[in-house]
């Protein structure tokens, strides 16, 4: 079976699923209300300088400023003598060309750069920039200079401006070619002249709708056909197939089924279980992904598997279905920063290799950077993966009111015994008739079964009645005492 693109389309959101062999291995939600940032271009004003921090406040007309570090600062980067403080870059209230690399996530403002690069199909240009460079998944080294010279016969002789071939270019055309370079270069042009008369905070530049980047970013030669179940954006897509990626649009099909597209192919399944903690393997064994804000951890668990010779081949079996699993939760969840892999200890060394031989190629897929140490001193795989947008999991979720995002709530004897210690700080305060206890049924039970000795201690120490309120609508952590 040949790679497939879901495209699931309603007025509120833009949902994309991508498939290899029929197994879902990348999800992509666009809200309307919420369209990611990066790649956006913006005129904005310095509204703070750190000299400390070597980085500085940007006002974009977000929520909150955005934040460009020095390294970012395409100034910084051009001066080989010495890398010049970002006091000497920047001052308040100096208007900025600058472009959105990460969006915010969570308490964090957007990240900018003041290197700007515009992407299409085959190439991303880089107005500031003369030399020309070459994706790193393009590997060999003949094709990668083949490249180089067919797009350095398509540039004119002095023209500014550098570019990047992208993946995709291996198996462009030179018309291809040339109408990306002239379709970038004008959009750099009106770019650069609306920045001349725009106020401060102004948004010059958006990057493709997800449905649109689904045709630039997203399909390759192993790409059968794209189905789009909107009728409206599928005729969206192709006409912006015609336009700029012609060898795309036989691959588009509109999807007109009375059942729902995502149910059909058990996407809103595969979406649910991308959100559990647990994830099963086909041996038995599972995985437990947990998602902090400093970093993401996996451990690897044996399970109900059983190996067939002894233990180490049961470990070994399921470290080798476990590197699979989690290079494709990585992709699916779209897990980002720090991640901490914890496969099960393995005593043999050609076993340890061969589990890290098979993750970096189960990763080799991943479209997203990311950097792979191998084994610790403590037996864990440490990894980065580029975070420029929200997981699937802060996008589809917020913490949970009853626990705050710990996961866990507190016992019914716990809150029990916190009421008690509650109405003995009452009662030394306040000369109250009675005291009324409001709380959730399994406090109101506790009370009244294994505490109901503690309750009636407390009564006869203060000297007042305490009684008991059911409020159904009281999570287990909470409840109120009333002074009567």
């Amino acid at each position: 079976m040949s790679d497939e693109i879901l495209v699931n389309v309603t007025p509120q959101e833009t949902r994309v699923a991508v498939m290899q062999l029929g197994v879902v291995q990348e999800l992509h939600i666009e809200r309307s209300s919420a369209r990611g940032l990066v790649g956006n271009i913006y005129l904005g004003r310095v509204c703070r300088v750190l000299p400390g921090m070597q980085s500085a406040f940007v006002e974009i007309g977000l929520e909150r400023a955005a934040f460009l570090h020095v390294a970012d600062i395409w100034e910084h980067r051009q001066s080989q003598q010495e890398h010049k403080a970002i006091e000497k870059l920047l001052f308040e209230g100096q208007s900025l060309l600058v472009q959105v690399i990460k969006d915010p996530i969570g308490s964090k403002g957007a990240r900018l750069s003041t290197q700007i690069s515009i992407a299409g199909r085959c190439l991303v240009y880089l107005p500031q920039e003369s030399h020309i460079g070459i994706s790193q998944r393009i590997g060999d080294e003949a094709e990668r200079e083949s490249l180089r010279e067919k797009l350095q016969q398509l540039l004119a002789p002095g023209e500014p401006g550098g570019f990047i071939i992208r993946t995709i270019a291996e198996n462009a055309g030179e018309d291809e070619i040339r109408g990306d370079i002239e379709y970038l270069r004008k959009l750099w042009a009106d770019l650069s002249a609306k920045a001349k008369t725009a106020p401060p905070k102004t948004l010059l530049y958006q990057d493709l709708s997800l449905a649109l980047r689904v045709l630039r970013d997203f399909v390759n030669q192993e790409t059968s056909r794209v189905l789009v179940d909107s009728r409206e954006t599928f005729q969206n897509m192709q006409a912006f197939a015609r336009a700029y990626t012609s060898n795309v649009l036989p691959k588009l099909e509109h999807y007109s089924a009375d059942r729902p597209l995502f149910d059909f192919y058990a996407i809103e399944d595969e979406i649910e279980r991308a959100l559990s903690r647990k994830v099963p393997l086909k041996s038995g064994g599972y995985l437990i992904i947990d998602q902090t804000e400093a970093l993401t951890t996996a451990d690897v668990n044996t399970g109900g598997f059983v190996g067939v010779r002894n233990f180490d081949d049961t470990i070994f079996k399921t470290n080798l279905e476990a590197a699979q699993a989690i290079a494709r939760q990585l992709r699916l969840r779209n897990l980002g920063g720090i991640i901490i892999i914890d496969f099960i200890d393995m005593d043999s060394e050609d076993h340890r290799q061969a589990v890290l031989a098979e993750f970096m190629k189960a990763l080799a897929r991943d479209r997203t950077r990311m950097t792979v140490n191998g084994f610790t001193g403590l037996g864990l795989v440490e990894m980065t993966r580029k975070r420029t947008r929200e997981s699937l999991a802060h996008i589809l979720c917020e913490p949970c009111p009853v626990c705050q995002g710990r996961g866990a709530v507190k016992t019914a004897q716990t809150v029990c015994y916190e009421i008690l210690r509650e109405i003995l700080r009452e009662a030394r305060q306040f000369n109250a008739r009675e005291y009324r206890i409001l709380a959730a049924q399994p406090v109101v039970d506790m009370f009244l079964d294994e505490e109901s000795q503690s309750l009636a201690q407390l009564e006869d120490f203060i000297g007042k009645p305490i009684s008991l309120q059911v409020e159904s609508e009281y999570a287990q952590e909470q409840y109120d005492v009333v002074l009567m």
